[in-house]
Parts: C-alpha cells; structure tokens; sequence
C-alpha cells in the first residue's frame, strides 16, 4: 500500500529553517508519509500567486493526497484555518483564498471543516506560525486516519476573493490577470469550463488593463510567428495570452492583479 503523500506550497522561500521545521513536525507525527514541495517560492504575501500554483499541480498528484498551502499574510488574525475535503483529496490551509482557485478547479467538493480541536495542533501555538504549528500536525493527523469531522465543525461555504470571481456582464466575462509565468505568459482567471464557447472561434477580443486586443485563438504557440501575440487555453486550462518566444506582459505592461475583459461576442 502506498505511503499517504502530504504536499506543501508556501511563500517561506528555502533560506530561513521553516519549511523545515514543518516537515520536522509532519515526519515526526506521521513517519511514513512521503512529502512533496510543489514550492516555497511563491512571491510573499501573495495569495493569488498560490492559488494559481496549488490549483495547478493538485489534480497530477494521486487520490487522497494532503496539499498543505501557507501563503498567510493574516496569520494570527481572525481569519480560520481549514480543512477541505474533497472527492480526489485534501485542502488544508488559512481561509483566505489561497485555496479558492483549487475548490472551483476540482470536481466534488464534499466537505470543508474549520481546524479548531488542540488536540491535533501542537501543544504550543505560536501566533505567527500556524504552518508549523497548526497546518503541519493537521495534515499529519489525516495523513493518520484522522477523520475530517474531528478536527472542527462543518461550514458552509470558504472564502473566495475576487480573483477567483467571474463576473458575467451583458456580452463580456470579466476577471483578472491571475499569474505571470517566467515566459512573461500572462494567465487569466478564465478558466476552460467558463469559456468553452470560444473553443470554436478563430479570434477572441479582449481588454487587458486599458489596451483592447483582437488575438488568434490558437491550440499552440507555434501557430503564429515569431514575437507575434496569440491566445489559447494553457496547460492548467486557464486563458492565456502570449507572444511567440516573446514576453508579453512585458509587452502589454501586464502584470497580476490587473482587471482581463473577455467580449464573447
């Protein structure tokens, strides 16, 4: 039988000891789980950044593996520590949107549970570091056979941010520029379930920032010249505009967090 498989994407870089003093907490609870790092290299304090990065490689890893995601610039604050179950695994992190964009990406939703019982924290809880001392023994205990309901009461609904949101508008799809990749690939919160109706199209327009681009709407990058820009549906199914071996938010002078308009006719 396979070794249950914990993954961790954080902010934390690899210079200070905290990743691992983390998985420190994880092997000392659950010695026989394999532990991933999809990466600690998500720019600080930017939940969006780690949205897009846990939506993106969670559904590659087995059934039932734990993501553990501590992007956490409310730490400490009012903000509740969660675990959310779904049918092809488990979410655990703050409720501030760094699990949002993996909740809408993965089919079957079942549960999501507020992490509150101590006993499956560590004995000490440092105010500024639930990662280590909450995060870590939660996804340890799981890992454990710890049923979900035992570490909290049920709630209905988490939080999801506006970069998560797409708003329908009278012959428009608004969202945001949610990434820019090291390709200067610029990646939209428009997801392939929310527009599958361009699928069929040559071309799409859209507006990014304040600049109105005609794009076409290409299967590859291939499919255009060299430094000329394109649209297409990228590997982790979201909406991307590119340049053929070219940077185009340093063209557009795009970056995360800028608004994205799809006109869908």
């Amino acid at each position: 039988m396979r070794c249950p498989i914990i993954t961790l994407t954080t902010d934390f870089g690899l210079k200070d000891p905290y990743v691992a003093e983390m998985k420190a907490v994880i092997l000392s609870l659950s010695p026989n789980v394999e532990v991933v790092d999809i990466t600690h290299e998500v720019e600080k304090f930017n939940v969006r950044t780690g949205a897009y990065v846990l939506a993106s490689a969670a559904p590659y890893f087995p059934k039932g593996t734990i993501h553990v995601a501590v992007v956490d610039p409310g730490v400490g604050t009012e903000r509740q520590p969660i675990l959310m179950q779904t049918v092809n695994g488990y979410f655990i992190g703050p409720a501030n949107g760094v699990l949002a964009l993996a909740s809408r990406n993965t089919a079957g939703r079942k549960h999501v549970h507020k992490i509150v019982n101590k006993r499956l924290m560590m004995s000490k809880v440092s105010n500024i570091f639930h990662g280590r001392d909450i995060f870590a023994p939660a996804a340890a205990h799981l890992a454990n056979g710890v049923p979900p309901e035992e570490f909290g009461p049920e709630i209905s609904e988490i939080v999801m941010p506006e970069f998560a949101k797409i708003i329908r508008r009278k012959g428009m799809l608004v969202g945001e520029v949610i990434h820019v990749d090291d390709f200067g690939n610029i990646i939209t919160s428009f997801g392939k379930k929310e527009i599958g109706f361009i699928e069929s199209k040559r071309t799409i327009d859209l507006k990014l920032k304040n600049t109105r681009l005609r794009l076409k709407f290409c299967k590859t990058y291939g499919e255009v010249e060299r430094r000329k820009p394109l649209a297409l549906i990228g590997s982790h199914n979201f909406l991307e505009i590119s340049i053929n071996q070219g940077n185009a938010a340093g063209v557009f002078k795009v970056k995360s967090g800028d608004k994205a308009t799809l006109f869908c006719c």
